[in-house]
């Protein structure tokens, strides 16, 4: 069989696998560990048994030297509520695309590295090349994290990784970071005809909302002063508000989930301060003079750091001569390349398909993604035999 065949019948098999963040990926991985164990690589988990799941961690080639990390998630998010024309779990291939829940973000890749494998083996590698499977990448990046703390300890570090997110095959050295935010507004429930509005914990979001927007406006007036992000700000965004009990009882709670994707130099942690001065000076008064309860209280959700450019660095250097191309460029969502390279490790993104249809109803990823991804991994198998 081709590497195209075996790769599309393996992004088949991984999306029939329901891992949405909010379930388990331990039969994915099991599935990945036995295929693995059957071409003779060991691989190495980290667990969580509370939650369910687990990271992969597998080494082909020797085993006393740095190699090249590909890693990609084994999560995909929801489909629920969107109109699928397919079942988003079963792959149909049509006019040369693949669509399936997953197959561009981001099990397409996975699929695709694993189809690899047994080129990987065909001759001795002079440099291994590491696969690091995660999970609950979608939900800040957790899964990678007990991984990475691994890295020089039990497991090796990794000379260089490549993240296989979705780039169209292009190098990426810089994204944007992710923060979120909920913040939980506590007011006074009373009769509504009372009209204590200043006990009315959804018109205090209102205006805690609108201090929000104030200063999003701020920083698309900012801009970007390196030419490179799109969009060209620090985004603030929100995604969910939800309050009240009745329509003729003063909302006692609301809650606000909100998000920043800073660019570089941009702290969240700035941000949370500012809107929050803005809560204590204008809002909390009126609120407390109604009940000495009021609050009004922001917690850090999750926090993913940012990709920064590292000019010549050994991830970048490689990506650019396995695509063949000397372009790097920015993007504006997040994945674990970032904590890779806080951990140490110079880190790109480069991966198969277009991030427009992630997260999509009908997402799909078009096999010509699919080859150019096998082209990229076939020279990269060719540098790991002379060595790196």
């Amino acid at each position: 069989m081709t590497n195209q065949t075996t790769a599309k019948e393996l992004i088949a098999r991984l999306v029939a696998f329901d891992t949405t963040s909010e379930k388990s990926n331990l039969e994915l991985i099991a599935f990945v560990r036995d295929y693995l164990d059957g071409l003779g690589v060991d691989s190495h988990l980290t667990t969580d048994e509370a939650l369910g799941k687990a990271s992969l961690f597998a080494t082909i080639g020797p085993t006393d030297r740095p190699g090249i990390a590909l890693s990609g998630h084994t999560d995909c998010v929801p489909v629920e509520g969107q109109p699928w024309d397919t079942d988003p779990f079963e792959v149909v291939e049509k006019d040369g695309r693949l669509y399936g829940r997953g197959t561009c973000d981001m099990k397409g890749f996975v699929a695709i590295c694993l189809a690899m494998v047994p080129a990987f083996l065909e001759r001795p590698l002079s440099t291994p090349i590491h696969l690091a499977l995660s999970y609950d990448e979608e939900v800040g990046c957790t899964g990678v994290r007990p991984m990475i703390a691994r890295l020089g300890q039990d497991l090796p570090m990794p000379l260089a990784v490549l993240v296989g997110e979705p780039t169209m095959m292009a190098v990426v050295d810089a994204h944007k970071g992710i923060n979120d935010f909920e913040t939980l507004i506590t007011g006074h429930e009373s009769h509504s005809s009372l009209d204590l509005a200043g006990g009315n914990a959804i018109f205090a979001a209102s205006r805690f909302i609108g201090e929000l927007m104030r200063l999003r406006e701020t920083y698309i007036a900012e801009g970007d002063p390196s030419g490179r992000f799109e969009p060209a700000y620090t985004s603030i965004h929100v995604g969910q508000i939800a309050g009240g009990t009745a329509g003729n009882i003063v909302p006692r709670q609301c809650r606000i989930d909100w998000e920043v994707r800073p660019l570089p130099g941009h702290q969240p942690a700035d941000i949370q301060e500012a809107v929050m001065a803005f809560a204590r000076s204008e809002i909390l008064p009126a609120m407390r003079a109604v009940s000495g309860e009021a609050d009004i209280v922001t917690t850090e959700v999750l926090s993913s750091p940012g990709l920064a450019p590292q000019p010549g660095s050994p991830a970048e250097l490689l990506a650019k001569r396995l695509t063949r191309s000397n372009a790097t460029s920015a993007v504006s969502y997040a994945t674990e390349a970032g904590l890779f390279q806080r951990a140490g490790t110079p880190t790109v993104v480069c991966g198969p398909g277009d991030i427009a249809q992630a997260h999509r109803p009908n997402e799909f990823l078009a096999v010509e993604q699919v080859d150019a991804c096998i082209g990229f991994l076939e020279r990269l198998t060719q540098a790991c035999r002379g060595g790196i």
